[in-house]
């Protein structure tokens, strides 16, 4: 669907990214993450034809953004950062006008006003002016406008934000509804791209340096395991047993109620079975055993933070 190869942009001395690859099949909710001045919103702006690239191809089913651009930005919607709307104008005079800049006409262009207008839940202020709206509802009506058409591909840059996690919520389900649409979504919400993407592209200094979902990801940067423990032991008995019998970093502990004290431990992996295992063979009374995984978060700043 989408094949990007050794795309370049630079802004006077500074590359904005920097020989770039990548393919999206159709139908794909793909993420795009990183720290601020890291390329995204380049590059969502070279995927929309809003501007070239000094270097590099973008090529959809086959067509070249170069030779092809307005066929292409045909089946395309865009809900750009700054999500500019004419703020003088009604919300159903605004739809009409962006329908009528995408060829519909008639039944056709009321019928895609409805369906706009039910999809991003615009009923209550449909004949309200813009500049009237919440940041909220701002949001909603970017969305519809860059629906409206049907688009094959469907490009977000940071598309929730101003809402409340009612309106966050909404926007993820909706997402996951546009069946054979292509998303790119471009987020610095970290928790809303891990609960709405299948594939995530991480990019730093113009750069793509990971690219999977969470749990492979996690996997590519060896991230371990937090594994939490209520024992009937002090610290030094559980630490003398666990240390040479178990493959882990380290132990710590905090004192629990009851005679019990609470074990964090780091590992590289899952160690809970053996952990019971050994608690069962030394006659341990445990009271809680659970494992966290590295979030995105964890993830995303182990691969953009620089090393000292």
């Amino acid at each position: 669907m989408i094949e990007v190869k050794n795309l370049c942009k630079t802004y006077g001395h500074l590359k904005a990214i920097d020989q770039i690859s990548f393919s999206i099949s159709k139908g794909d909710i793909v993420g795009f993450l990183g720290p601020n001045g890291a390329g995204k919103t380049t590059t969502m702006k070279i995927l929309t034809g809003y501007m070239p690239a000094q270097s590099g191809t973008v090529l959809i089913d086959g067509l070249s953004m170069i030779d092809h651009s307005l066929k292409i930005r045909k089946r395309m919607g865009y809900l750009p950062e700054n999500n500019p709307l004419y703020t003088d104008m009604r919300v159903i005079d605004y739809l009409s006008f962006v329908a009528e800049l995408r060829s519909l006409r008639g039944p056709d262009k009321k019928a895609s006003i409805d369906r706009v207008v039910d999809l991003c839940q615009l009923s209550q202020v449909v004949y309200s002016p813009i500049e009237e709206l919440s940041k909220g509802f701002c949001q909603r009506v970017g969305l519809a406008q860059a629906l409206i058409h049907h688009p094959d591909i469907l490009i977000l840059d940071e598309p929730t934000s101003g809402l409340d996690p009612h309106q966050i919520i909404e926007m993820r389900e909706l997402i996951k509804t546009l069946e054979g649409v292509t998303v790119i979504l471009c987020s610095h919400i970290l928790s809303e791209v891990q609960a709405t993407c299948d594939r995530l592209f991480i990019l730093n200094k113009g750069h793509i340096i990971a690219d999977g979902t969470p749990k492979s990801l996690a996997t590519k940067v060896k991230a371990g395991v937090t594994v939490y423990a209520e024992i009937d032991q002090p610290l030094s008995v559980v630490t003398q047993k666990v240390t040479s019998q178990l493959d882990m970093h380290s132990i710590d502990s905090t004192l629990s109620s009851e005679g019990f004290t609470r074990f964090t431990l780091e590992a590289s992996h899952d160690i809970r079975k053996e952990l019971f295992l050994l608690a069962k063979q030394e006659n341990w009374v445990l009271r809680e055993l659970s494992m966290q995984e590295q979030d995105l978060e964890s993830i995303f700043l182990s691969l953009t933070t620089e090393k000292k």
